[in-house]
């Protein structure tokens, strides 16, 4: 093992507690599967792959920000900080970052796809021999602090990108803003990617595109439920759909039943119906002025950085 990468740290979910979640969202009136469930080892592969997708401006809007504007974006994060990725994927985004800061501390992917988690630290420890990794395998949505640091850093900076933030509902990102301020303290920093309100059929090209892909990404959530917890999902019979809710500007991402069905969840059996469907993903827009009043209660706006269509933001955040 490389010197610089330390062990992974796990606070792995509980299968009771996935089993809990899942019949718990199957006996709301909107059926529902966390979102977190998309990023397993195969989920994750799909994801990375989206990204490069035409339809999905996401990914190459907030690099090009990013790559437009690291001088002052490395500035305004400083000299020794710790970084800390949220849902960091296969770590490519982070690599930006780490090439144009000074001296950083260490960084601390975590991600709720081990497999995925211990692929990208590898090779990033190759790559950054004289960066500190702590890789933390974990559904960060449940953590209810930071590991312990045991080496000298001048701040915390979470890095949070991809607009993930807007798969919770506006209570819930309040609720988890409030959390990251929380385990960070009081003057670290929270780099954030936010997707901003736009057309409509740019919004739902991007989440149904026309190779398929995303609807690889939605149905493999089944195939991982019938693997992890004996669900038996027949995925011949769902079909993959997303709409734009322009009165709560917002995505949602479906799973739509084809036919009349019995779905079994470790000894309970929920009917289903034809055309019904399962929620899988939220995604909210936001106007920076809305997302300003969002995070007001936990941090204050330093900067923000956007592309000239304001189709997509790079914010920086301070703890009060």
């Amino acid at each position: 093992m490389n010197k610089n990468l330390l062990r992974v740290e796990k606070y792995e979910p509980e299968v009771e507690a996935l089993i809990d979640e899942v019949v718990d969202g199957f006996t709301s009136r909107q059926k529902q599967l966390p979102c977190k469930l998309f990023y397993d080892k195969e989920g994750s592969s799909l994801f990375d792959e989206i990204c490069t997708l035409d339809e999905y401006y996401l990914t190459r809007t907030e690099r090009a920000i990013m790559r437009d504007n690291i001088g002052a974006i490395a500035n305004t994060i400083g000299e020794n900080s710790l970084l800390i990725e949220l849902g960091s994927g296969s770590s490519r985004k982070i690599r930006l970052l780490l090439d144009n800061l000074k001296n950083p501390a260490g960084y601390v992917p975590i991600d709720i796809s081990e497999e995925h988690l211990v692929d990208s630290v590898r090779s990033l420890a190759n790559d950054y021999p004289d960066l500190r990794i702590m890789p933390v395998y974990a559904d960060y949505t449940q953590l209810v602090k930071f590991p312990d640091f045991d080496f000298p850093y001048s701040r915390k900076v979470v890095y949070y990108p991809g607009s993930t933030i807007g798969n919770f509902s506006p209570p819930a990102a309040r609720r988890f803003m409030k959390n990251i301020a929380g385990w960070s303290g009081r003057g670290s920093g929270l780099l954030i990617g936010v997707d901003l309100v736009k057309d409509k059929g740019v919004l739902e090209r991007a989440y149904n595109d026309g190779r398929g892909v995303t609807a690889k990404f939605n149905l493999n959530i089944l195939k991982r439920l019938n693997r992890e917890i004996g669900t038996d999902f027949n995925l011949g019979k769902w079909e993959h759909y997303a709409r734009y809710d322009s009165s709560k500007n917002r995505i949602e991402m479906h799973l739509r039943s084809l036919a009349d069905q019995m779905v079994h969840v470790n000894g309970s059996v929920f009917g289903v119906k034809r055309g019904e469907t399962i929620l899988t993903e939220y995604s909210y827009k936001y106007t920076l002025k809305g997302f300003k009043e969002l995070v007001s209660g936990s941090f204050a706006v330093e900067k923000v950085w956007t592309d000239v269509d304001m189709n997509f933001s790079v914010q920086y955040l301070t703890v009060l």
